[in-house]
């Protein structure tokens, strides 16, 4: 397998690569993740079963619409597909460091509201260009003119519609789907976002520079990733206060970002099981009262 993608990446690049050191990496609790390197070169590589290989076909798809928006710093894919029994992702290695500073983080709040205000030329609306995955759930991006219509009906709702497969309990979830055109009618413009935006998913390089990882890409109102980044524990104050100079948040975010956050508990609830359910119904409750 490994020489299998050696051959892939020499192919890829021009540039003949071969396997001389192989050690595991931190890949998530979804993929297997290697450093490997040979000759000068050194590349991050995530595995899983064949079958997940569109998981990384999509991700790929994203990490090269980030990178065009030159705003903000990704791991550039190199190339994906199917060796043996497993689908495998290559991206290129970033040394990653301190993550202290207070001014990087400020840059990173500049940058993603830079991104943010890119929007592809083939968007039509909110949506995506095809399916992917949030964690390994399955991530629905059917294009859809109305941003109210498309989380109702693509995020919460078929999170909803998961979570009864695997006997959840959520008594307000009609009543939920119901308010979202009253909850979300603000018009928001569409906009690239990374899509699974929590503390692991953001970093530092050795040099200073922001990056950001592991993306769930769509189109979508830019305020589902500031509200992810305060789901578990938050970024730093630096990162708010960047990204409100050079973009500030409307009006009603601080009531919407539950509603965000609640589709990212619905889909732990769905891979985890356990307290998220819980969680989710204080949720609803708090979103409804």
């Amino acid at each position: 397998m490994w020489t299998q993608i050696a051959s892939h990446i020499s192919e890829t690049t021009g540039e003949a690569f071969e396997i001389n050191n192989r050690r595991s990496v931190g890949g998530g609790c979804i993929n297997q993740g290697y450093c490997v390197s040979g000759n000068t070169r050194t590349y991050f590589v995530k595995l899983n079963q064949a079958s997940q290989v569109q998981m990384f076909e999509a991700e790929a798809l994203g990490l090269k619409q980030m990178r065009e928006t030159q705003a903000i710093r990704v791991p550039k894919p190199i190339c994906w597909g199917t060796a043996a029994d497993s689908s495998y992702i290559v991206l290129e290695w970033l040394e990653l460091g301190d993550s202290n500073n207070s001014q990087t983080w400020e840059e990173m709040g500049h940058q993603l509201a830079a991104m943010h205000r890119w929007n592809p030329p083939t968007a039509k609306g909110f949506g995506w260009e095809q399916n992917n995955t949030i964690g390994s759930t399955p991530q629905l991006n059917n294009w859809t003119s109305d941003w109210a219509e498309f989380f109702a009906e693509y995020r919460i709702g078929y999170q909803f519609q998961l979570a009864r497969r695997r006997g959840g309990h959520f008594p307000q979830q009609e009543q939920l789907i119901a308010a979202i055109p009253k909850l979300l009618n603000h018009q928001p413009q569409p906009s690239l976002v990374h899509g699974d935006l929590w503390g692991g998913n953001a970093a530092v390089t050795t040099s200073g520079e922001p990056v950001i990882l592991d993306p769930a890409t769509y189109i979508g109102d830019r305020e589902v990733d500031l509200a992810m980044t305060e789901l578990f524990g938050g970024f730093p104050a630096a990162f708010y206060r960047g990204y409100n100079e050079a973009w500030l948040l409307d009006d009603g975010y601080k009531q919407r970002k539950t509603l965000y956050n609640l589709y990212h508990i619905l889909n732990h609830f769905n891979l985890f099981g356990g307290s998220y359910a819980s969680q989710a119904n204080r949720m609803i409750e708090q979103i409804l009262s």
